[in-house]
């Protein structure tokens, strides 16, 4: 019996540490520990500059600012010589070409300047650029289950992550260091089964007021690993 029991116990330990399950919610908590260890992302109040390059659509510079305390987002593109600016303020939407406000509809048309685009370009660099730590916001629906998965030949934990009705639609995977728990790939899906949506390479490290930002986004196709585009975080300053 002794004999047994001793095999058992050898056994146990022998085993992978992928049977030591983590859950979706310490995984979050763990990478979020590992990007915003002073909790500063709440408070977040900075300007970024990005450099946005893809085969078909060129080069061009995005300005943004946001100061999430005060709820207010400001991004400035620089595209052949214009310089459209977004603003949203408490809610407020308002709009500049080249330093002028007095814009017709025609300007408005031709830069995709409205106050729904607006909010949605808030809505998407508040989310990117505060990843992982938007994971914790009401109407995220963490999987309890966390995932192991081989991508790009590196193992990863995988979170899957859906939302709320009226919050999302898209299904998201996030791919973590499972050493330092850092946010190294994220991937979405419109309908999984059809493999649409694209998935996000991250690399290097911008020093964001305490927070790790991923420097670099490379972006592509899940369905035929076509290049989209980089993102690169040039620099992060106080407002």
């Amino acid at each position: 019996m002794s004999k047994y029991l001793y095999l058992v116990f050898f056994l146990a330990c022998s085993m992978p540490a992928v049977s030591q399950e983590i859950s979706g919610e310490a995984l979050l908590q763990k990478t979020i520990a590992y990007h915003d260890p002073q909790n500063v992302w709440p408070s977040f109040n900075g300007k970024f500059q990005i450099s946005s390059d893809s085969p078909e659509g060129g080069s061009r510079i995005n300005d943004i600012t946001l100061d999430l305390p005060q709820q207010y987002f400001a991004l400035t593109t620089s595209t052949d010589g214009v310089k459209a600016e977004q603003i949203v303020d408490k809610g407020k939407c308002h709009f500049s070409l080249n330093g002028s406000t007095q814009l017709s509809e025609e300007d408005m048309t031709s830069h995709r300047l409205s106050c729904e685009r607006a909010n949605t370009m808030k809505n998407y660099y508040t989310y990117l650029y505060g990843l992982p730590m938007k994971l914790s916001d009401p109407g995220t629906l963490i999987d309890p289950k966390v995932g192991r998965r081989n991508f790009k030949g590196k193992e990863y934990l995988v979170l899957k992550v859906k939302y709320e009705e009226g919050v999302g639609k898209d299904i998201w995977y996030f791919y973590f260091n499972p050493k330092s728990y850092a946010l190294e790939v994220y991937q979405f899906y419109h309908d999984e089964t059809k493999n649409d949506g694209e998935y996000i390479l991250l690399s290097g490290t911008e020093n964001a007021f305490g927070i790790k930002m991923p420097k670099s986004r490379a972006w592509y196709l899940n369905k035929d690993n076509k290049y989209l585009g980089t993102d690169v975080l040039v620099k992060v300053t106080s407002l």
